[in-house]
Parts: structure tokens; sequence; C-alpha cells
């Protein structure tokens, strides 16, 4: 009998970051690829708006320079990465104080230098001023120009307010300790902690109220994209884990940058647009246009839901919503390349960010931009809250802020919730696979590893080095 003519070894659906790693291995391993994508372009939800020369990230995810997956991925070598400044300024009070800006690399030294800090300072007087000597920013003064958060006499006399954190010395040395020791724990040791939600898990770390609900709280939602913070623990200290460990930052030129490197890397005609796929099976792959596919291996590699459309009975998650809204202005607000968490949740923004002031590229030259991040449901007149917000967290008016766009994305990042499986199989049976941010966590690094297992596994059933040469992808009927 005849051996069936093959488009490619194997037909990966979905030209995401997750994909597109796959591609870059199995090409490396001498098997021969085909990515197909529905849309116009690679990327995904990795996407930026480009508006009269700036650069609007759709949902903005953050990364980190203690990401593993960017060092190992091929194609990435030419990323650059701009760090926020160190740590993150938390809005309290009408007061912007840094935290966690504690040196990075967490170890046994790190630690014990913290705990030594802690020590020393705790038999020191008491710091007079409660701002410390980590950055903090004076009062913030909104339109009109009264001073906002006027200070309550339990505020002059040195009694913390519940769950708002002073940020003087101690509270500084106390939090430098707990992040160096989380980084320096094992991750093999975070994931064999019991699991529950983040949310109950974080009062029994042994950090006081007011750093959890002043610190880590706003934190953690911001990086989990969850503000009831209904992760599970694990992935909550996970999270913390990385940011202890790296830096803070978001790629050049927006996030887009991320699958146009990876794109570019493989051989030209490897990722073909315009696509769309429509069933699958072990050996082939049929399309709306384009006719079928055949191939050895089949890697679904889209979001979930998609996903779970080409694969019947595969679970899809529950998503967290995401809105980003986009402003511009002549003079940026004077909080440099910071990353402003609101600890007060005193209305819909999450975090914001100067975006301008962290990567100069994403504005024309004499335009500020500012991002801002809604998390879960946005209100109906997300502009105009979101505006007023904005005002108390910077303490200037917006009144006269463009606005560029409201992106919303409604399955913006798979929810994480207990019990969670850090590691979901990408192996669905020999000849048909399934990667992306669903099946690890859901964050770049996850979808950057989970594409990696998904073609270590394709390599294992096909075994390594070219099997036929490839056929040219049928033409639209």
């Amino acid at each position: 009998m005849l051996e069936p003519v093959y488009q490619a070894d194997v037909v990966i659906v979905g030209a995401g970051i997750a994909g597109l790693t796959a591609a870059h291995q199995l090409i490396s391993a001498g098997v021969s690829t085909t990515v197909v994508e529905a849309a116009s372009c690679a990327g995904g939800r990795m996407s930026t708006e480009k508006v009269d020369g700036f650069r609007l990230d759709r949902i903005g995810q953050f990364l980190f320079t203690s990401y593993p997956e960017l060092r190992l991925t091929p194609g990435l070598d030419a990323l650059v990465l701009r760090p926020f400044a160190p740590g993150v300024l938390v809005h309290s009070e009408g007061r912007h104080r840094r935290a966690g800006a504690a040196p990075a690399g967490g170890g046994a030294g790190s630690a014990r230098s913290a705990l030594s800090a802690v020590r020393a300072l705790a038999s020191a007087p008491r710091a007079t001023s409660a701002l410390g000597t980590d950055g903090g920013t004076p009062a913030v003064r909104p339109p009109g120009g009264r001073t906002a958060g006027p200070r309550t006499a339990r505020a002059r006399a040195g009694v913390p307010r519940p769950g708002v954190p002073l940020g003087g010395a101690m509270d500084q040395a106390r939090l430098g300790a707990a992040l160096a020791r989380i980084a320096a724990t094992p991750v093999e040791r975070l994931l064999a902690r019991p699991e529950s939600t983040a949310h109950r898990a974080l009062p029994l770390r042994g950090i006081s109220a007011r750093t959890v609900d002043g610190f880590l709280r706003p934190l953690l939602a911001a990086l989990l994209s969850d503000p009831e913070l209904t992760t599970s623990s694990r992935c909550a200290d996970l999270a913390l884990h990385t940011f202890a460990s790296g830096r803070l930052c978001v790629p050049e030129g927006g996030a887009e940058v991320v699958p146009e490197l990876l794109a570019r890397a493989l051989p030209p005609g490897t990722v073909r647009t315009g696509v769309r796929a429509t069933a699958v099976s072990t050996t082939s792959v049929t399309t709306a246009d384009h006719g079928e596919l055949r191939c050895r291996a089949v890697l679904v590699a889209t979001d979930a839901r998609a996903a779970a459309e080409l694969l019947p009975g595969l679970r899809v998650p529950d998503f967290h919503p995401v809105t980003v809204v986009h402003h511009t202005m002549d003079e940026p607000p004077p909080i440099g390349a910071s990353l402003l968490l609101d600890a007060e949740r005193g209305g819909p923004v999450a975090h914001t960010a100067v975006a301008s002031e962290v990567d100069p590229s994403r504005a024309p030259a004499g335009r500020a931009l500012v991002s801002s991040t809604v998390l879960g449901t946005p209100p109906d007149d997300v502009d105009e809250v979101v505006r007023a917000h904005l005002a108390r967290l910077y303490g200037t008016s917006t009144a006269r802020w463009e606005t560029l766009a409201v992106h919303r994305t409604e399955r913006a990042v798979p929810a994480m919730r207990p019990p969670y499986d850090l590691r979901r199989p990408v192996r669905l049976l020999a000849g048909l696979y399934v990667c992306g941010d669903h099946r690890d966590t859901g964050t770049v690094e996850g979808a950057l590893r989970s594409g990696r297992r998904a073609a270590s596994a394709v390599l294992t059933d096909l075994g390594a080095g070219p099997l036929h040469a490839v056929d040219p992808l049928p033409t639209a009927a």
C-alpha cells in the first residue's frame, strides 16, 4: 500500500505563544511542522493595537526577569525587557509608599540579612516618619488643592489603621525578610503546602495583617488578575516567588513583540494565517476553506474555549475578565516607571502605570501614556469612573486626559481555583495533543512551558528526525 501524502509531520492549530514555542521545539528536532491560525496575524491574546504612534496592549500581562522559559525558548534571544522601578507603589491614605523593593535573588544570605535588619530595628527607637526612607511620596493633592486623606489622631499617634501599611522601616524590613524567605524556598516545597484559596491562605503566612491587606492582596490581585483571590494558594505562592526572585517588566514595543519574535524565527511558510480549523483527528485537520491537512500528529494550541470546540470533553476553566484603559496627556504623573496599586480598592482600577516611562517606545515623543487595568466586570461608564479614580490615585486632574482605547477581554486569564493541577496533561492520546496557559499556570511563563511540554510529548511518540518531505498547504477553495 502507498503511504499517504502528508502536508507536515505535525499540524499545530493556533499561533499563540504556546503553539509557536511548540513549533520551535519540533522543527529543531527535525520534525516538519505547519502552524495554522484563524486570525490574520499570530499572537492570540498577546496583541497590541497601534493608534497614532501609541502601542496599546489589549491585556497587558506582566513578564518577569526570573521567568526561565524566556531564556529557554528559541527565538526570544532578541526580546528586550523593560523593568518597572523596584517593588511597587502602594496608594493608601492619600499617600504613595514603595513596598517590596528589597534586593531580588533570594537565598539564605538574603533572608538572614533581612531578618537581622528586623531584629536591629526592633531594638531601635521608633522612626518618626511613617514613610521610611524607601522612596515614599508625600500626600498627593487632588484637583482643588486640598490634601487627600488627612491624618487622623490615630495615625498621628503612630497607631496604624487596620489593613493599611505604614511603610515604616520596621514594616519594610519584615516584608523584605518575608520576600527573601519565599525567594529562597524551593518551588517543590511551595507546591507541597496544603492548598486552599489565596484569600484564605494569606493570613496564615506569618505576616502582619496590615502588610497582607496593604501590600500582598493588591499585589497578588494584579499578578493573578483575580481581585477576590479565589486562585489556588499554591499558584499564589508561585507568583510571590517569581516576584521576589526577579524584576517585574514588560516587553519593549508591546505584548505583540513576543509572538512576533517567535514567528519570525521559524522557517518561512511555517505559520499560515487566515486558516480556520473546523475539526481535528490524530492524522488530519479539517479547515473551513483550505480542505483537509494530513499529518502524523495534531497539536491544538488555541485558548481553552476554542480548544474544547475542537476537542469535545476538554475541560474549560472559568476566566478572569480584564479591561485595560489607555489615556494620553502632555505631562506624565510624577511616579516614574513604577507600578501603582490601590490598597484601599477605592475604585475600579486595580493597578496603573505611566507605560511610556517604563517603555518609551509605547508613546510618540512629547506624549505620555497611562495604562490602567480594571479587574472583573467593569462599570458601564468605565472611562468616566476610571478617570475619577485615577485623579485620586495620581493626585492630579484627569479632565483633559485623552482616552485612546478601552480594551475589554472577557476571557483574558484562565482561573486557577483549587484544587489546581499545575501540569495538566498535554497528551490526550497518541497523535492528539493540547497546550496553552489553561494546561499550566495562567501566565506567559505557563503558556511557553506548556508548548514545550507538548512538543516533548509529540517527539516521544513520533521520535526525532524528519519523517518525510513537506507538501505545500492547499490554497483556499
